[in-house]
């Protein structure tokens, strides 16, 4: 397995000679300031590339290895308006980086907003902070802030008194915060960010857009996409829908194993990829991560290794838990990557996702859920894991 990093570019607190001290030689970045849509000119390509490849003769070399993200225009996602010209904008960029020499692509599918979390500073017992995902407080943003006409059709009454409660101990800085976690995006997202108007404004367009009809967009998108990739060399790997279901009114559709099966045998081609986000899969309570990570080992070509803990009283609520102690198995699902690398003969990349914010980095404003020290913590575990399977292995 290939140990990689998420770099957020030139403004990234965490710098490419801080990666260096880390271990991970494969970057993982993405060029965010092209307009969502656009065509990712060779220009700027390059010169991401040479900032991250061009060491000195006393560095360790980094590689640019793994695109995340690539993002779809809403117009695909809709298959209206534009649908044909982004679809064409986005096998350009896909030539372009593949001249590069860059052939693993992260993408997802996800309509209006990317991943999604309603605090970004949870305060642990620990004294470190993590990312969290609370229902009611979601419920009270949808119901009493964002005033969505048909919210309420997607909660119980009980849900509801719930939500009105929680958003009636709200302080306006409180809404105000709550507003901008949700809606105003978060790092690495492929949507735009919104203001409350812009946001109802993008919801309404989907308005008559079923979770079938979104489906049925992804898989023609693919269709037209999926043979330049082959032709390029390339592996396109869908990211799961975070959190995994509906939001909004919004449909979802890479939310389990189902719902990949399908993908996959609707589109076989062996472009047509996984970004094995354990975190996110590890959020909806259907998924099995180590079943999931034998069942689609041939399809895996990247991985985002972090667990989730899910609240026994709501478990569509969670708290991102350490790396090796969460809901999930963590140690079981490594060893399935390593079965599938020793099958097909393929690296697979991964990246530790979303550290706790610990230690001198709680001084610090880095990226939610992309602070250097929880990520080292996460990624010297998992190193830690990976070399005493292998040793069983006897690799």
């Amino acid at each position: 397995m290939r140990e990689s990093w998420r770099w957020f570019g030139p403004d990234d607190g965490v710098s490419l000679d801080h990666i260096r001290q880390t271990g991970a030689r494969d970057i993982v970045t993405a060029l965010h300031h092209i307009t969502i849509g656009d065509v990712w000119p060779m220009k700027d390509i390059l010169q991401r590339q040479e900032l991250i490849e061009n060491s000195t003769m006393n560095q360790t070399p980094l590689k640019w290895s793994v695109v995340e993200s690539v993002p779809i225009h809403d117009d695909i996602k809709r298959g209206a308006g534009d649908c044909a010209y982004y679809t064409a904008n986005f096998i350009t960029t896909l030539e372009n980086l593949a001249e590069a020499g860059i052939r693993i692509i992260c993408y997802n599918f996800m309509p209006v907003l990317d991943w999604t979390r309603t605090d970004l500073s949870f305060p642990l017992a620990s004294g470190a902070n993590a990312l969290r995902f609370d229902q009611n407080i979601f419920a009270a943003f949808d119901l009493f802030i964002l005033k969505r006409p048909e919210a309420h059709l997607a909660y119980t009454s009980g849900e509801i008194e719930q939500a009105k409660d929680c958003f009636n101990r709200m302080t306006e800085t409180d809404v105000a915060l709550l507003t901008r976690n949700i809606i105003s995006g978060l790092p690495g997202k492929m949507t735009e960010g919104y203001g409350l108007e812009d946001f109802r404004a993008a919801l309404a367009k989907y308005k008559g857009v079923s979770k079938a009809q979104l489906r049925e967009n992804l898989l023609n998108f693919l269709s037209i996409v999926l043979p330049e990739a082959e032709r390029l060399g390339i592996k396109l790997t869908i990211h799961p829908d975070d959190p995994p279901r509906d939001l909004f009114g919004l449909p979802r559709i890479i939310c389990t194993a189902d719902d990949l099966n399908d993908l996959f045998e609707a589109q076989p081609s062996s472009a047509n990829g996984l970004a094995l986000c354990v975190g996110t899969f590890g959020s909806h309570p259907d998924n099995d991560l180590p079943h999931m990570a034998e069942r689609f080992a041939g399809r895996i070509y990247f991985s985002h290794l972090r667990g989730v803990s899910k609240d026994a009283a709501d478990p569509r609520s969670f708290t991102e838990a350490e790396h090796l102690d969460s809901d999930i198995d963590m140690v079981a699902v490594v060893e399935k990557l390593l079965l599938a690398e020793k099958k097909t003969g393929g690296d697979i990349f991964f990246r530790p996702d979303h550290g706790h914010q610990m230690l001198d980095d709680l001084q610090k404003n880095p990226n939610p859920g992309y602070s250097a020290i929880g990520r080292l913590k996460g990624l010297a575990e998992i190193r830690g894991v990976i070399r005493a399977l292998q040793r069983g292995m006897g690799a």
